[in-house]
């Protein structure tokens, strides 16, 4: 495919992706563009791959969040998922979550500038104090964040019972959930099953591990009953 023919099939796969809030994600690409590598946020490699390879990459998610569902984006960093999702789907309430300061600053101003309806918390979620003030979330999302084992540990308690973990992964999906399925279920979530997004817009669909987050078991009572 030609330079032409790519620009043309990344605008058309925007364009569905994001529908009258395309410019906003134009928007969100050229400060990626402009300002992600000098912060830190990108390396420089992306810059020419940021449509396909990181926002409509994470946009496309959204396939799998229900309507009006309540999100917590776990080590957001330069706003992926997070940010793409807010654009993509307004009817989502999303709280970005990061632990560096200079990434919430970052935060902070691409919600102000693109004017998204985002919380911006930061802290990490293994903290008593992040799981109290967003816990108890429908779906959380994270890239590139850590390998499963530990991300499960991370992210479970954030979701409700019967909700959603949706990690983004790559072609070692399958081998993470081999070698960490018990690590899953310890923490708390059912069997991990990957999925693809996207696939009616984009080249390369976007590969997800789903992880529904179990009842709590009922604590046995020991002793004799009375």
């Amino acid at each position: 495919m030609s330079l032409d023919g790519a620009a043309v099939a990344v605008r058309t796969a925007a364009t569905k992706v994001f529908g009258d809030h395309v410019d906003k994600a134009e928007g969100y690409v050229e400060l990626l563009r402009e300002h992600g590598v000098e912060r830190g946020l990108i390396g420089p490699r992306e810059v020419d791959r940021l449509w396909e390879r990181h926002v409509l990459n994470s946009a496309v998610i959204g396939e799998r969040i229900p309507e009006g569902a309540r999100v917590v984006d776990v080590g957001s960093g330069a706003g992926l998922p997070g940010v793409p999702l807010a654009i993509s789907r307004p009817d989502l309430d999303i709280v970005l979550l990061e632990p560096m300061a200079r990434r919430v600053d970052w935060l902070t101003e691409v919600a102000e500038k693109l004017d998204l309806s985002i919380i911006i918390v930061r802290g990490r979620a293994e903290e008593r104090e992040v799981r109290e003030q967003v816990g108890d979330a429908d779906v959380v999302t994270a890239r590139a964040v850590a390998p499963l084992a530990r991300l499960a540990g991370w992210c479970l308690p954030l979701v409700r019972p019967g909700g959603l973990l949706l990690a983004l992964k790559g072609a070692s999906a399958a081998e993470e959930i081999e070698r960490d399925q018990l690590a899953v279920r310890r923490a708390g979530g059912g069997s991990p099953v990957v999925a693809e997004c996207g696939s009616a817009v984009l080249e390369v669909p976007t590969t997800v591990v789903l992880i529904e987050r179990l009842a709590a078991k009922p604590a046995r009572h020991r002793g004799r009953q009375k």
